[in-house]
């Protein structure tokens, strides 16, 4: 694998390329269609590559897509703090504002997933709808790592490896960052493999600080649990409860996020909330399934639409 740079960032296709200010901060992003704005927040190990075919196939519908590179990942931005679910979603909300869009549907995949829930909580007036893929209310996140620890906590395992100093990020870039091509096949379901996505995740990895930005979203969550900050964010999360109508996918063999997990987070929306399992499929659903998760998504986008 050659030497890595921010070319795998910026690859080709019917999308375009942009920087936004937001928060700030200069957020990459990869961009396709008109229409309503719709934002689709990319998770861990990955970058906004991840949402490549969702990008395409809700642009194609009558959508302006956005996919940013989330805080430290990609071609944005990388400072040394910041990587706290409060920034996090003003990160979000700032993007918004800054596409010059009253309002937008968040469409977040695990890390962004988070970021999707936190934001609808924290900034409801920008939120007009919720797709989360592979990702628990935090709330919900928070509450199994202490009464499933057979499960959840068990399956959590890489967070409280990640708590070491360096050596996780030393790990994650090894041998040209093989171990992000071994956790992401780990995640997946039914023998899922594409080699060049695997081949931009690991080249992606080894950007300079992007392994060290990457894994300090997981400090900052594991070490909050037993901060100020992290029981503030609780009690919010408590009073925030989720308006925007919202539709969950899970995979049915997710090993890292467990559906039993997943599925108690419907509790914490009051909006109209809509919950679907995608049997065969693990953690990667816009990997995994595709064709199948964008279905899903422009049936649930027409049905918003026609309510409003």
């Amino acid at each position: 694998m050659p030497i890595p740079d921010h070319a795998v960032v910026f690859a080709e296709g019917p999308w375009g390329h942009r920087d936004i200010t937001a928060n700030g901060m200069r957020f990459h992003a990869a961009e396709l269609g008109d229409g309503p704005l719709v934002l689709l927040l990319h998770g861990f190990p990955q970058f906004w590559w991840s949402m490549r075919h969702l990008l395409q196939d809700v642009a194609s519908a009558g959508y302006r897509c956005v996919a940013p590179d989330l805080r430290g990942y990609g071609g944005s931005d990388k400072p040394p703090r910041g990587y706290d679910a409060f920034t996090l979603a003003g990160d979000v909300a700032g993007m918004i504002r800054a596409l010059g869009a009253r309002d937008a549907v968040l469409i977040g995949h695990d890390w962004g997933g988070f970021a999707a829930w936190t934001t609808a909580a924290l900034y409801p007036a920008l939120v007009r709808g919720l797709v989360v893929l592979g990702a628990a209310h935090p709330l919900r996140a928070r509450t199994a790592l202490v009464t499933d620890p057979g499960g959840q906590l068990r399956a959590s395992a890489p967070l409280f490896t990640y708590q070491l100093p360096w050596w996780p990020e030393r790990a994650l870039v090894r041998r040209d960052a093989e171990a992000v091509a071994t956790l992401l096949t780990a995640w997946s379901a039914g023998g899922w493999r594409d080699d060049d996505a695997l081949r931009r995740y690991r080249a992606h990895m080894q950007i300079p600080h992007v392994a060290h930005s990457a894994l300090e979203y997981f400090r900052w969550w594991m070490r909050s649990q037993f901060r100020a900050d992290g029981l503030r964010f609780a009690r919010l999360l408590r009073r925030s409860r989720i308006q925007a109508p919202t539709l969950q996918l899970h995979g049915g063999a997710d090993p890292f996020v467990l559906p039993r997990t997943a599925a108690g987070s419907g509790r914490y929306v009051d909006g109209a909330y809509s919950w679907r399992v995608i049997a065969d499929a693990g953690h990667l659903l816009p990997e995994e399934k595709p064709k199948l998760v964008g279905q899903e998504i422009l049936h649930w986008l027409d049905e918003l639409d026609r309510s409003r």
